[in-house]
């Protein structure tokens, strides 16, 4: 059977033909639209693995939910998914309504992620490029987002298909927030993400420098675990913003093993002030 030009005049009595350039206009639509209802998009991105990116994306959600704005997170690491086990909904699944899938609720955040949509936490998704890039359109245009203030996208590590996929879905992006390690190989690849960003006239809203430094809890004495430093000096040379530095700390692990954000937890400890700052001065320059 040939190829439907759309012209036929059977589409409109059958459902047995089919153009899938009008389906991709209309799954564009719908992105615009649902899209277009978010008053910030961000991607939260990283050039390699390790450096604590989910984690800033889910406290980053948390501490803008707790200033009273309305956000979402969308998990567009389809074959490594972490953010519902960060929030502490691991266990729930995807709900399909009427005007479409129905994101979970974490506290108030609205979240979703393929996780939600596995048997298992042990399935894994083997899949290329085209199909994660399908997965990720469909979390934009098919989930029912509603009017949001922010919209955290958590990316998985490097520069390949999935940024690439919402730089090129969402054209009215607010900008992406590198998040580095402060030594030396971490430095190198956040470097790349840091161009890549650029390279897709994508705005660079600042680089976080995580793990920087531990407080020793006996002593008071910060250690440099990882080196201090290393991802201020990185922004200088690109010449875009450093948004602050979070230190190491011990209660991290065990709170996101709990399904719980550190910037949830009673106390000020170093790195919950730090994160607070970093939040002030993201606030500030996106409304400058």
């Amino acid at each position: 059977m040939d190829e439907c030009d759309g012209k036929c005049g059977t589409c409109a009595e059958s459902d047995a033909c089919t153009d899938p350039r009008k389906d991709m206009e209309m799954q564009a639509m719908k992105v615009s639209e649902r899209m277009g209802k978010i008053k910030h998009k961000i991607m939260v991105a990283s050039g390699k693995g390790g450096v604590g990116k989910s984690t800033v994306a889910v406290n980053l959600a948390r501490a803008l939910y707790d200033k009273g704005y309305k956000v979402g997170v969308l998990d567009a690491d389809i074959t490594g998914p972490s953010v519902p086990k960060l929030l502490g909904v691991e266990n729930e699944r995807l709900l399909a309504g009427s005007e479409g899938i129905t994101p979970t609720d974490a506290r108030g955040v609205k979240v979703i992620s393929m996780a939600l949509a596995l048997s298992s936490p042990d399935s894994a998704v083997i899949w290329r490029g085209p199909m994660k890039m399908a997965a990720i359109r469909q979390f934009m245009s098919d989930v029912t987002w509603g009017d949001l203030d922010f919209l955290i996208i958590d990316l998985p590590p490097g520069t390949s298909d999935e940024p690439l996929s919402v730089i090129q879905l969402i054209p009215d992006l607010s900008g992406a927030i590198i998040v580095t390690t402060p030594q030396e190989v971490a430095l190198l690849d956040s470097r790349k993400a840091v161009n890549m960003v650029k390279s897709m006239d994508v705005p660079v809203l600042g680089v976080i420098e995580n793990m920087s430094g531990l407080r020793c809890p006996h002593c008071g004495e910060v250690l440099d675990i990882f080196k201090i430093g290393g991802g201020e000096k990185a922004s200088e040379e690109l010449g875009v913003t450093f948004l602050g530095a979070i230190p190491l700390d011990l209660d991290v692990t065990p709170l996101g093993d709990r399904g719980m954000t550190f910037i949830d937890q009673e106390g000020d400890t170093d790195a919950k002030k730090s994160f607070e700052e970093i939040v002030k001065r993201l606030i500030e320059k996106l409304d400058g």
